[in-house]
């Protein structure tokens, strides 16, 4: 009996409501968006670092930044358009010039030029009429075209934008050149149900040459959500590794790739077996941790240790794992704890040749279970206190910011 007939694939019903794109460009915004995660800064060498794994690991689009944020910024940009990476580096502009000739100017081909579009952001952030805000894009898409590059045309928080305004926006800076239409939930707002509904209607109403989109995970739905758009034949979702990104942070690269490799047996292009060195990777130089529960690249997503679930995975993985751990480049492991049952020991003891018979395993168990249970909490309290310290101000001090202000020579004004 093959491992197929283990169990029950349903997966394979649905295949007919799907319209999947052919090929897939996931668009990696872990440099851009990921380094807006509050308290994240990468050196232009670290994002180089962290782009040559995504391309290594077969991620064929990267947004390497803004480059007109800082001189930093710029040559970030700068270092990775000329790095000669086999994968698409891009930039990111607002509907300002100076923001498109900076990215002009960095080198790059490729532009994402983005503008709100919800009223409450053109009325209390911008300030802007939609006109306005429609003759800022073209402008924009127009300029970016002339100097040959390939242009993404992103509104953030398109799915809480009146619909006859996204429609004529985005059908506008199509007409004017645009090559991919990038639909945002800024906030992640949408459910899986409600963003295909969306999405279809934005299909019918602008007929996009190319579908984009970018979710945020505010309610926990952001991978949910992009999968539903591939479904509806966005070609190039948008992704961060880890998960990084403003608040609750974007849609993870390792879930949206790894879901469509194995639930939806869909070919990616991306190394699934270099996901877990890029995910240390950006925990190292993001300063971010991993959830230990974090699906897929968390510490404890291939890790075992209540006795039933052990005793099942050592008699076949499949019974406790969707998938092998190898295929994430991961290992599997036993956890010996309070919940621990005699498989894991007997499994352990073979690392050392031992073969242990009652009551002698008996007693090895009663041992590990007492000491487990009676290991102070004390350092799991220092170390969370440490962690919500770091996580509570990512940013600068209440001190140093002051000092900056007393350096500068700010004075309160007498009332």
């Amino acid at each position: 009996m093959g491992e197929a007939s283990l169990v029950e694939d349903y997966h394979r019903e649905t295949i007919r409501d799907r319209h999947l794109p052919e090929k897939l460009v996931l668009w990696d915004e872990t440099l851009r968006d990921g380094e807006q995660t509050p308290g994240v800064r990468f050196t232009p060498e670290e994002k180089l670092r962290i782009a040559e794994l995504l391309a290594e690991a077969g991620v064929p689009l990267i947004n390497a930044g803004i480059p007109v944020v800082s001189d930093e910024e710029a040559r970030a940009v700068r270092l990775l358009a000329g790095a000669g990476l086999p994968t698409t580096i891009l930039a990111a502009a607002r509907t300002v010039p100076r923001d498109v000739e900076a990215v002009i100017d960095s080198g790059v081909r490729h532009i994402a030029i983005f503008v709100a579009a919800s009223q409450v952001h053109l009325k209390f952030k911008l300030k802007m009429t939609e006109e306005e805000v429609l003759a800022a894009s073209l402008a924009s898409v127009t300029r970016a075209k002339e100097a040959g590059l390939h242009v993404a045309f992103v509104t953030e928080d398109t799915v809480r934008a009146p619909f006859p305004f996204v429609e004529r926006l985005y059908r506008a800076v199509q007409d004017a050149g645009a090559d991919r239409l990038v639909v945002a939930d800024t906030v992640g707002v949408m459910t899986p149900l409600t963003f295909r509904w969306y999405l279809g209607e934005f299909v019918r109403r602008v007929r996009p040459r190319e579908l984009s989109v970018h979710c945020h995970n505010d309610f926990g739905l952001a991978t949910a959500n992009t999968l539903t758009a591939v479904e509806l034949g966005a070609v190039s979702p948008h992704v961060c590794v880890n998960g990084l990104g403003e608040r609750a942070g974007n849609a993870s690269l390792e879930e949206v790739a790894v879901a469509l490799e194995q639930l939806y047996g869909y070919r990616t292009g991306i190394r699934t077996e270099k996901l877990y060195e890029l995910s240390r990777l950006v925990e190292e130089l993001s300063g971010v941790p991993l959830a230990p529960n974090k699906a897929l690249v968390g510490y404890n997503a291939f890790s075992h240790e209540a006795g039933i679930h052990t005793h099942g995975v050592l008699a076949h993985t499949l019974t406790y794992e969707p998938l092998q751990p190898e295929r994430l480049g991961r290992h599997r492991a036993l956890i010996l704890g309070k919940h621990t049952g005699k498989a894991a020991l007997v499994e352990k003891l073979k690392e050392r040749g031992i073969q242990a018979r009652e009551p002698a395993l008996a007693e090895l168990l009663r041992r590990v279970k007492e000491v487990s249970e009676r290991r102070s909490k004390e350092d799991v309290g220092r170390f969370v206190g440490s962690y919500r310290n770091r996580f509570d101000h990512p940013g600068l001090t209440d001190a140093e910011f002051w000092e900056m202000v007393d350096q500068v020579g700010l004075k309160a004004v007498p009332p």
